[in-house]
């Protein structure tokens, strides 16, 4: 089926380039069509002079034999002209697009790949969100049971901000994380959720700003996301200046 539809697709875009191939010749506006053109309108030009007096009917006699005489030049040029590439030519360097294009589609494509169709994948997703939907719930209510100084429960709440991540869920993540940092301040967690709360919001709020600040001011020198924090810095302090 793939194949029918790379030929098909291909003759359709070869369509506009193939149509002037049917025609054996070609009508070309040369020199004497062009030079007939600018003549005729001389000859009006020199008409009109004289009519309002710009010229003398003798300088306007000299000129128009002058013109008739290109006129007679001119008209002695071809009006036709024939392909200066043969049709064969062309025709072959048309095929060959379509073949070089299902080569260079060979060296990286897979034409034998199944089918996938949308509506077996939105079921696939579906199914996924869900089980993720009983994981983070399950996750939930373990949490809800364990005390808060156990060292488990900061665990349970980096795992659920990790999940809640993972599923674009940021509001949630930023308050898991939120409360593993009660339980213990850690710099990367409190840039995590300070990157949370500024996707979920959109912009760079002011509890964010206040957990990039003590990120960076916590952060190991060697930090890889230091620069990054630094440019969220920036951008909320530009926010703050410019309400």
């Amino acid at each position: 089926m793939i194949w029918l539809s790379i030929v098909l697709l291909s003759g359709l875009a070869l369509v506009p380039a193939a149509l002037p191939l049917w025609r054996r010749t070609r009508h070309v506006r040369d020199e004497r069509s062009a030079a007939l053109a600018l003549h005729d309108a001389q000859l009006s030009e020199i008409d009109r002079d004289l009519d309002i007096g710009l010229i003398a009917p003798a300088e306007h006699d000299i000129a128009r034999l002058e013109i008739q005489r290109r006129i007679l030049v001119a008209d002695t040029a071809p009006t036709r002209a024939d392909d200066s590439i043969p049709p064969l030519a062309v025709w072959g360097a048309l095929a060959l697009i379509p073949l070089a294009s299902v080569a260079l589609y060979l060296t990286n494509g897979y034409p034998s790949l199944p089918a996938q169709p949308l509506g077996p994948r939105l079921v696939r997703q579906h199914e996924a969100n869900t089980r993720g939907d009983a994981v983070i719930q399950r996750l939930k209510a373990a949490l809800a049971t364990i005390p808060a100084d156990d060292p488990n429960a900061r665990q349970g709440y980096l795992l659920l901000g990790q999940a809640e991540a993972g599923r674009e869920h940021y509001a949630e993540a930023a308050e898991a994380w939120t409360h593993a940092l009660s339980l213990g301040f850690d710099p990367e967690v409190a840039a995590r959720t300070g990157e949370a709360l500024t996707r979920a919001a959109s912009h760079v709020t002011p509890q964010a700003l206040d957990l990039f600040r003590k990120a960076l001011d916590a952060a190991p020198k060697d930090a890889p996301w230091r620069a990054a924090i630094q440019a969220r810095i920036a951008e909320g302090e530009h926010e703050q200046d410019n309400p």
